[in-house]
């Protein structure tokens, strides 16, 4: 069974042709610069293909992908319709998605409804959605897989904010948290891999990347989550300001006179790891940590101060903790950052390895010592395999 994966920007379309029966990657690629002019990346059989093609909208975006699948140098299906699904990638379900469902036309427009929440990816998902069903066979059945989804179950005393209720009532104003998608495919994963119950299993996982958010699971269920309204909240991240005082936000704009949207541009592009070491990449900021760079150092320690808080308080949330996980870019591959962050979190029945942990970069594995009662793993997050898995399951394939 072949599952095609897409998730679209704005700009872009990136896909994976999963093969379900060993879950391996057939063929993937990307498309880049939709609506601009076009270049299109594809990978399959050891063989890349690059070259530049207009993309004056996702529709040829499309036929581009379907073109390089199935008739090009690096071809590995004779037609589309040898796949048995297409699972795209949505943002933003809002309250209405709790699950996996079939884009149909009134999904896709429910899609574009929620865009006041995620105005940034609801259009480019919808807009991907309309193109596929033009271009690929009504044969084909087509599923949304929601980001927001796997939070849909954290309890009203953690996603209400503490402002008037009409807002939450009238306007939808309350957390929905992010990164779903890995949070729930690295919790499964740690179950499948120890042979363990998910439903006995307490977890706090740590998504780290240019982008992070931590969640706290209980029996394989979201009970909160970091990221809240919007992808702002929660630690530091590459240029994201995180979790602060809402009235340092009002303060600022009064005193530079700035528009409520100059302000939104700079607590999601100018704050973060870049507003106060001056490197938006972790690898750049540790370089110039090494390189005995202060303000580098201080955006690292509140990165490390931020996560290590939210494990203590997820801990307290489920009444207990049997495992931490690390997941994302930094979460994988940061070996320091880990370290930091849990090396001495033996309070919690942590006992770090620190040469495994050295040794450990993108590989599933534990990085505690035996008889740790908290246990501290990698896991590598697979967004485009849960989201293959989840429709492969919708549609009973």
């Amino acid at each position: 069974m072949k599952i095609l994966v897409v998730n679209a920007g704005s700009s872009s379309l990136k896909y994976q042709l999963i093969n379900l029966a060993d879950e391996s990657v057939i063929a993937k690629g990307n498309c880049e610069r939709i609506g601009i002019d076009g270049r299109i990346t594809h990978a399959a059989g050891g063989k890349k293909i690059e070259k530049d093609t207009a993309f004056p909208t996702h529709t040829e975006a499309f036929m581009s992908v379907v073109e390089e699948l199935t008739k090009g140098e690096a071809a590995v299906i004779s037609g589309m319709d040898e796949i048995g699904a297409v699972g795209h990638r949505v943002v933003h379900g809002g309250e209405v998605y709790s699950g996996t469902v079939s884009a149909t036309e009134e999904v896709i427009k429910t899609i574009e409804d929620l865009s006041k929440l995620a105005p940034l990816h609801n259009p480019a998902n919808a807009l991907a959605l309309r193109a596929c069903k033009q271009v690929i066979p009504e044969s084909v059945p087509q599923a949304a897989v929601f980001d927001t989804a796997f939070h849909a179950t954290i309890p009203e005393k953690a996603y209400i904010y503490g402002m008037p209720y009409e807002f939450y009532e009238k306007h939808n104003v309350r957390k929905y948290g992010f990164h779903g998608s890995s949070h729930s495919f690295v919790c499964k994963e740690l179950a499948l891999h120890l042979g363990k119950d998910i439903s006995t299993m307490k977890i706090v996982s740590c998504h780290l990347g240019n982008g992070s958010s931590i969640t706290a699971i209980d029996g394989g269920k979201s009970v909160d989550t970091s990221m809240g309204f919007t992808p702002l909240d929660g630690v530091l991240m590459g240029t994201r300001a995180g979790a602060l005082d809402a009235s340092a936000v009002t303060y600022m704009m009064k005193k530079l006179n700035v528009s409520v949207d100059e302000m939104d541009s700079i607590l999601n592009k100018k704050s973060g790891l870049l507003g106060i070491g001056g490197f938006s990449d972790n690898r750049d900021l540790t370089a110039a940590i090494k390189a005995g760079d202060k303000k580098a150092k201080l955006a690292g320690d509140i990165l490390r101060y931020g996560i290590k808080k939210y494990i203590g308080a997820y801990a307290a949330a489920m009444n207990g903790l049997d495992y931490v996980i690390f997941t994302g870019g930094i979460g994988e591959n940061a070996t320091d950052v880990r370290e930091d962050i849990v090396g001495d979190l033996q309070f919690f029945g942590i006992e770090l390895d620190k040469e495994v942990n050295s040794a450990t970069h993108g590989d599933l594995a534990r990085v505690t010592k035996n008889g740790s009662k908290t246990e501290v793993w990698v896991v590598p997050t697979n967004e485009e395999l849960l989201i293959a898995r989840n429709t492969k399951e919708l549609f009973n394939l």
